[in-house]
C-alpha cells in the first residue's frame, strides 16, 4: 500500500478506471474479498500528516489507518488529498470533486480550525458547505469518517479575551460536525474531548497538530470504530511511538519563537477582526454580563444554520 497525495500524484496512483463499476446513487461501490479497497482522505494539516514526520515527509493517523484496513489477500488504495491551511470551501470545491471521482469505499472529511482563524467565518456557510462535502461522498457510496477537534486558542493557551472568541467558533463547527455525522451515520471520532486535549504526550511542540503519539492514537480510534463495524479487517496501528515525544526545551523553544505568533502568521486577515473580538469581549465582561451576550449571538447563529442544513 502506497500513499498517494494530491500534489504528487503519479497517473498509476489514483483507483484505476477499470475498477468496480459505479452503481446508483446511494449505493456502495462494488468490493469484492480480492479488489482493492479505496480510502480517500479529505480536509487539512491534521489528515496531511503534520506533526508526524518520517523520512521527510508527513505521514500521519490517515496513513496509519489505511495500513490496518485490508483483510488477507485484500489490498487498499490509499489517496490523500489533505493540504495544510485548507478551508472548507477549499474542501468543497477542489478537493470533494477529485474524491467523488475516485469512488471511495472510505473518505474521511475533517475541516474546520482553519475556518475558525478568518475573518470570513461564517458558521452557516461552514455548514452548508460541509453537508454539500459529505452528502456527495455519501451519495456516492462511501463510509464517512469524521472527526471534532480542540479549540486553537486552548491548545496555545492564549488569554480568555482572544481565546474566548475562537472557543465560541470552535464549539458551534464541533456542534454542526456532530450533527451532520449522526445524520450521514458517519464513523466519528471526539477529539474535542479531555482524554486528548489534557495528554500532552499526543501533541507535538506547536500544540496544534499531534505529534507521532497523538497521530497513531487518532488511527487507532478510527481502527476500533471501523472493525465495529466489519469495515477494518486487518491489525490495529501500533499506539507506540518510534521517535521521542518533543522535549521540554523543544516545547520551550517553539513559545519562545513561534508561540501564539502562528496565529499571526496563518491568520493576517484574522488579526484585526480577533483584536475587535477581544475588544468587545472585554467590553461586555466590563459591563457585568460576562458575555452572555456574545454566547447568545453565537447561539443563535448556530441555531440558524443548524436550522438550514437539517431542514428543521
Amino acid at each position: 500500500m502506497t500513499p498517494v497525495r494530491e500534489d504528487r500524484v503519479p497517473a498509476q496512483g489514483r483507483a484505476p478506471e477499470s475498477g468496480p463499476e459505479p452503481g446508483p446513487t446511494g449505493a456502495s461501490p462494488a468490493l469484492a474479498r480480492d479488489a482493492p479497497l479505496r480510502f480517500v482522505v479529505l480536509g487539512d494539516s491534521f489528515s496531511e500528516g503534520v506533526g508526524d514526520r518520517v523520512d521527510g515527509a508527513w505521514r500521519g493517523w490517515a496513513e496509519l489507518l489505511a495500513g490496518g484496513l485490508a483483510g488477507p489477500g485484500q489490498r487498499v488504495e490509499y489517496v490523500n488529498l489533505a493540504v495544510s491551511g485548507a478551508l472548507s470551501a477549499d474542501v468543497a470545491e477542489k478537493q470533494a470533486p477529485r474524491a467523488v471521482a475516485l469512488r471511495p469505499h472510505l473518505a474521511s472529511v475533517v475541516v474546520g480550525v482553519n475556518d475558525t482563524l478568518r475573518h470570513t467565518f461564517d458558521i452557516g456557510l461552514f455548514a452548508r458547505r460541509l453537508d454539500r462535502v459529505l452528502a456527495a461522498l455519501d451519495a456516492a457510496g462511501a463510509v464517512l469518517l469524521t472527526a471534532c477537534l480542540p479549540d486553537p486558542g486552548r491548545m496555545l493557551g492564549l488569554p480568555g479575551p482572544l481565546a474566548r472568541p475562537l472557543a465560541r467558533r470552535r464549539t458551534s463547527v464541533n456542534a454542526v460536525v456532530h450533527a451532520l455525522s449522526a445524520r450521514r451515520g458517519a464513523v466519528h471520532v471526539h477529539l474535542a474531548d479531555p482524554t486528548w486535549t489534557e495528554d500532552r504526550r499526543l501533541w507535538s511542540a506547536d500544540r496544534l497538530h499531534p505529534g507521532e503519539r497523538g497521530h497513531r492514537a487518532v488511527a487507532g480510534a478510527f481502527h476500533r470504530a471501523l472493525a465495529e463495524r466489519g469495515l477494518a479487517r486487518g491489525p490495529a496501528p501500533s499506539p507506540e511511538a518510534s521517535e521521542p515525544p518533543p522535549t521540554r526545551a523543544e516545547t520551550a523553544l517553539w513559545l519562545a519563537t513561534a508561540g501564539t505568533g502562528w496565529v499571526l502568521r496563518r491568520s493576517r486577515d484574522l488579526l484585526p477582526q480577533l483584536l475587535l473580538l477581544a475588544g468587545e469581549e472585554m467590553l461586555h465582561r466590563t459591563d457585568g454580563d460576562g458575555g452572555g451576550v456574545l454566547d447568545a449571538r453565537a447561539a443563535t447563529a448556530l441555531a440558524e444554520a443548524l436550522a438550514v442544513t437539517m431542514g428543521e
